[in-house]
C-alpha cells in the first residue's frame, strides 16, 4: 500500500467558486480514468477536482479516511479493480464516516453480483470502464440535484397565537388557520398546543384518543428522530399535524422553557409552518416561544378589559425591542355594529388592526363541536376570512411552483 501522503492536488486554473461547485476526488484510479476525470472537470462547469488518493483505507488504516474527512469531497470515485476487497472496505468506511459523500464505484467488471456488492457497501453509482463523459455527467448531475434539493429545504416559520385574555378565541383561530394552510395552501403545518394542561386543540380536532402530548416529547428530545416524532404527532384529515396538550392535570412537567423552545426549533426542519397556541399571560415558557417566533398574532376582542390588556402586551413587546412588524393585531368577533368601533380600538391601542375576523360565534362553536372545523365551517364568514388570511401567509411564491419545470438539462441539475 502506498503512503497516503502521496496525494496529487488539482492545480488546474478554473475560477470555480467553492461555494457553488461539486468537489470530486479519485481513489486508486487507473491512468485512463484519471485522464478522463481531468478532462471532464475542465469541460464541465461547477465541478472541481479536489485531488487523488493513491491508496485504499484498510480495516485498521485510518490515514486515507482521515484525509477524506479533512477534505470532505462531495464525490469519491473509487477504482475497484486493483484490490476489490480493500476498495469495498474503503467504501464502507467512507459511508460510516459521512453520509454526505457520494461514492462512485469504477470497474471493468460488470457482473451483477459484483455491482450489488458495491451498492451494498455504500456506492451510489457503478461506472463501467472505460469511463465515458456522458455516464459520468449523468451521475454527477444526480448528486448535484440531491445536494441542491437538500439546500433548498425550508425550515418552518414559527407563528404564535396569544390572547389578550382568556376566551378571545385563540385556539379556534389557530386551528382554522392551521387547517387552511395545510388543506388549501398545501403547506406542511404543525399545530402545537402549548397549554400546560387541559388544552382544547385535541378536543376541537376530534383527536381525544391520542395518548401523547408535547411535554412528553420535550422530555424525550435528546433521542428525537422521525420514528419517535411520528408516535407523538397526531394527524387530522385536513392535513394538519398536531402536538397536543395534556388532557388531565399533571404534576409540574420536568422540562425547562429553554428545552421547550429548543424542541420547537428542532421541529422546524420538517414543516413550512409551526403554529403555537399559547395560553394567556407572559409566563416564562410563553416568553421563550414568543422570542423565537417569526410572527406573533395578538388576539383581542372589542371589550374594555381585552383592549386594556392588549395595550399592556404591546408595551411589554416595545420595552423588550420586539420588531414592530413581528406583532400583528387580530380583532376577533368583529362587528360593524359593535359598541366599540374599529377607529376607537385603533386609537386605544395606538396600532392598526392587521386582521379582522367577523363575529361568527355560533359557527365557530358548531365547528369546534364537530371535530372537523374546516368541513363544518365551509362557506361561512369565518371560513372566508381565515382562508384569505392563510392565503396571504401561506401561498407558495411563483418561484417555488416553477422549480419542477426548470433545470431540464443535466448541467442545470448541478445548479447552473
Amino acid at each position: 500500500m502506498m503512503d497516503t501522503r502521496n496525494i496529487t492536488r488539482s492545480s488546474e486554473p478554473g475560477g470555480y467558486s467553492s461555494g457553488a461547485t461539486l468537489s470530486v476526488m479519485g481513489i486508486c484510479l487507473d491512468s485512463d480514468s484519471t485522464a478522463l476525470l481531468s478532462q471532464f472537470v475542465k469541460s464541465t462547469p461547477l465541478v472541481r477536482l479536489e485531488g487523488e488518493l493513491h491508496a485504499y483505507g484498510g480495516e485498521t488504516d485510518d490515514r486515507v479516511l482521515d484525509r477524506i474527512t479533512q477534505i470532505a469531497p462531495d464525490i469519491c470515485l473509487i477504482d475497484l479493480d486493483p484490490d476489490r476487497r480493500l476498495a469495498i472496505q474503503t467504501a464502507e468506511r467512507i459511508r460510516e464516516r459521512s453520509e454526505d459523500v457520494a461514492i462512485f464505484a469504477v470497474s471493468s467488471n460488470a457482473q451483477p453480483d459484483l455491482i450489488i456488492q458495491a451498492m451494498r457497501s455504500g456506492c451510489s453509482e457503478y461506472l463501467i470502464k472505460p469511463l465515458g463523459q456522458d455516464p459520468l455527467l449523468e451521475a454527477v448531475a444526480r448528486v448535484g440535484a440531491r445536494k441542491r434539493e437538500k439546500g433548498e429545504q425550508t425550515v418552518a416559520q414559527i407563528v404564535t397565537f396569544i390572547g389578550a385574555k382568556g376566551g378571545t378565541g385563540v385556539t379556534t383561530l389557530a386551528i382554522h388557520l392551521s387547517a387552511s394552510l395545510a388543506k388549501l395552501c398545501g403547506r406542511r403545518t404543525l399545530l402545537i398546543d402549548f397549554h400546560p394542561d387541559l388544552g382544547d386543540v385535541g378536543l376541537h380536532l376530534g383527536l381525544t384518543k391520542h395518548e401523547y402530548h408535547f411535554y412528553q416529547l420535550v422530555e424525550s428530545v435528546d433521542r428525537l428522530d422521525a420514528e419517535l416524532l411520528h408516535g407523538f404527532v397526531a394527524s387530522h384529515p385536513s392535513g394538519v399535524h398536531a402536538l397536543l396538550a395534556p388532557q388531565v392535570f399533571e404534576p409540574d412537567h420536568p422540562v425547562t422553557p429553554l428545552a421547550m423552545g429548543q424542541t420547537v426549533e428542532l421541529l422546524r426542519s420538517g414543516y413550512d409552518f409551526i403554529i403555537v397556541d399559547c395560553p394567556p399571560g407572559l409566563t416564562e415558557a410563553n416568553r421563550e416561544i414568543l422570542q423565537r417566533s417569526h410572527q406573533v398574532y395578538m388576539v383581542t376582542v372589542a371589550e374594555v378589559s381585552a383592549l386594556r390588556n392588549t395595550v399592556r402586551y404591546l408595551s411589554y413587546f416595545s420595552q423588550r425591542a420586539y420588531p414592530r412588524e413581528k406583532i400583528k393585531i387580530v380583532l376577533n368577533r368583529f362587528s360593524k355594529r359593535g359598541t366599540i368601533s374599529e377607529d376607537q380600538i385603533e386609537r386605544a391601542i395606538q396600532r392598526k388592526i392587521d386582521w379582522k375576523i367577523p363575529n361568527a360565534y355560533q359557527e365557530a362553536i358548531r365547528a369546534a363541536n364537530s371535530g372537523n372545523p374546516m368541513e363544518q365551517a365551509q362557506g361561512s364568514e369565518l371560513a372566508r376570512a381565515v382562508t384569505a388570511w392563510a392565503s396571504s401567509l401561506g401561498t407558495k411564491p411563483a418561484a417555488d411552483e416553477k422549480k419542477a419545470k426548470r433545470g431540464k438539462g443535466l448541467l442545470s441539475l448541478l445548479g447552473s
